[in-house]
């Protein structure tokens, strides 16, 4: 949904479970309603470079949904700024970030002209309805969710959000999901993509599109649509040198994770380093043999396979010979892109440009949401 991208604080499988199948149930009804087009709305944040596991986890699935999509549908990608102050951020490295998160969504294969690309803080729609929600948005709620801990266990490199401790919150980070909510629903947006994972993300958008409904709407009719999960399949890549946790920009190892600007050699140093074990032959076992499953997991997300028919496939395969062929694959899988970003970052007067225009195109759409919404709070 929202790209930090960062360790998830995953609830139980039963919890999964259940919040998978009433998206889905409610998916079916919607389905069955005639055919309106789906706005569908996803946001990553300007954090650095994406690595591996951001683009095979969610950003080549942006490319997907667009180039999936029916003429009636409206795509709209945001690059999150207010979202990455929450945490301490350099104010030059933030700025550049912007522009080259930018660059690559561009690289990558989303077309402006098709979906709506755009800073999040060139449209004031997202922290007007923002505070709304806010005031309407009980504490306890926020306090209990696990987002924040998540975000400061991920930016701290810590084991666990067990670790991390109230002292250390700040009011942007503990209200983090009500911008959420806010950036989903003033484009009044029907899907956003998700892992599987990641679906108890989305419930409170969905609680606060039904609270604002009752709260505010004469006849409580439905003026917000609780946003739907489209959940995509979730391919988690882990570091390379710690494939007990997920790939990650903040490790301190820049071993652990291959960036969209690696070079070709950087790419086949990490990867010949990444963690296996001295097993004979190849097996797909996350339990017991976590580096070998996690090549597996790049190459089959790569390919279109799954790991473990990659694993029958290469069995009498070596671990080195295993960890060439998941090279010279994520070469060719990031040789077009990386060429592409490099032309694209030094085109700033045409990023300016693509820019202007998301966002001209965002507010068109959030400003007539949060026209309606000001009458309904009386805020005219």
């Amino acid at each position: 949904m929202f790209l930090a991208t960062k360790r998830v604080v995953q609830c139980n499988a039963f919890c999964v479970r259940q919040l998978t199948r009433r998206y889905l149930s409610a998916e079916s009804a919607v389905n069955e309603a005639p055919r309106r087009g789906k706005i569908v709305f996803s946001g990553i944040q300007p954090t650095g470079v994406p690595h591996l596991g951001n683009y095979l986890g969610a950003l080549s699935n942006w490319v997907k949904l667009q180039n999936e999509a029916s003429a009636e549908d409206q795509l709209i990608f945001s690059i999150v700024g207010w979202h990455a102050i929450t945490l301490p951020q350099k104010a030059k490295e933030l700025s550049a970030s912007r522009w080259d998160m930018l660059a690559t969504l561009l690289a990558i294969g989303i077309d402006p002209k098709r979906s709506i690309v755009f800073h999040q803080d060139d449209n004031r729609c997202h922290t007007e309805l923002a505070w709304i929600f806010n005031c309407i948005t009980p504490v306890g709620k926020l306090r209990r969710m696990t987002t924040w801990k998540a975000r400061l266990a991920d930016s701290r490199n810590a084991n666990s959000a067990s670790e991390i401790d109230e002292s250390m919150l700040n009011a942007g980070l503990l209200t983090y999901p009500v911008l959420q909510a806010a950036d989903i629903l003033a484009y009044r947006a029907t899907h956003v993509p998700v892992g599987e994972d990641q679906v108890q993300h989305l419930e409170l958008s969905r609680e606060l599109a039904h609270l604002f409904n009752r709260t505010f709407v004469p006849g409580k009719k439905r003026f917000f649509p609780p946003p739907i999960a489209d959940i995509t399949p979730s391919k988690r890549v882990l570091s390379l040198r710690d494939p007990t946790s997920k790939m990650s920009k903040s490790s301190p190892d820049i071993q652990s994770r291959i960036l969209l600007t690696d070079s070709p050699s950087q790419i086949t140093s990490k990867l010949r380093s990444a963690v296996t074990d001295s097993t004979i032959g190849i097996t797909y076992d996350p339990i017991n043999r976590p580096g070998i499953a996690n090549l597996l997991t790049i190459l089959g997300a790569c390919v279109g396979k799954t790991p473990s028919e990659l694993a029958e496939e290469y069995a009498s395969k070596s671990n080195a010979e295993l960890k060439s062929l998941v090279t010279d694959t994520v070469q060719d899988l990031f040789h077009g892109p990386r060429t592409e970003f490099e032309r694209l970052r030094n085109e700033r007067a045409y990023l300016e440009e693509v820019a202007k225009d998301g966002a001209e195109r965002a507010r068109a759409h959030s400003e007539e949401t949060l026209r309606q919404v000001r009458q309904f709070v009386g805020l005219y």
